[in-house]
């Protein structure tokens, strides 16, 4: 596998709150992967708290950039994720962004600011978790931490297909069909 683009995976959050670390936790496990060649050469793998400037130049002149982070919705369901991929028009907007987002300022306004700026990846998707438990602490719920095995999978499939060349025989095959609805759920929590 060898990229030809530059891809950056970013994992937001806060690792000192609880649920709000699975996209830091995500990351490191990404770049313990990257270490053992077990991702395209290239791959950019980087945690952040979700300030604006950060993740602006993070995924500035990125051809793919994969952020996951942790969301709180009314009446959430803990573990269970959801999948936005700009390229098939369903990219999360500020509105809704802004009212789920775990952090007061942070992805939403970054990706506001980026358009504003001209300085977008050229292709984003965003795995976003439903969260239970906000609070200061090490360590995630049970809910939200079972899903980390599958949005490993999920997140590696993504820089597989989107970071290959077009020619590739993997390149067409497992895109997102195209729908009316602004979110998928992938995951749910398993029964308990």
């Amino acid at each position: 596998m060898e990229a030809i683009s530059r891809t950056v995976v970013i994992g937001m959050g806060n690792e000192f709150r609880r649920d709000d670390g699975v996209g830091w936790i995500v990351a490191g496990l990404l770049k313990r992967r990257a270490e053992e060649g077990r991702l395209p050469a290239g791959v950019v793998v980087a945690q952040c708290d979700g300030d604006p400037g950060r993740l602006i130049a993070l995924w500035e002149d990125a051809d793919l950039a994969i952020v996951v982070d942790a969301c709180s919705p009314p009446a959430a369901e803990p573990g269970r994720t959801h999948r936005w991929d700009d390229a098939a028009g369903d990219g999360p907007g500020t509105t809704v962004s802004a009212r789920h987002s775990t952090h007061g300022l942070g992805f939403a306004e970054a990706l506001d600011l980026g358009r504003a700026l001209g300085r977008t990846p050229r292709r984003l998707i965003v795995y976003a978790v439903e969260g239970a438990d906000l609070s200061q602490g090490l360590g995630m719920t049970a809910a939200v931490a079972r899903t980390v095995p599958r949005l490993l999978r999920r997140i590696t499939a993504d820089i597989e297909r989107h970071g290959m060349p077009a020619d590739d025989a993997r390149a067409g095959k497992a895109e997102p069909p195209n729908g009316t609805r602004r979110t998928t759920v992938t995951d749910r929590r398993p029964p308990a």
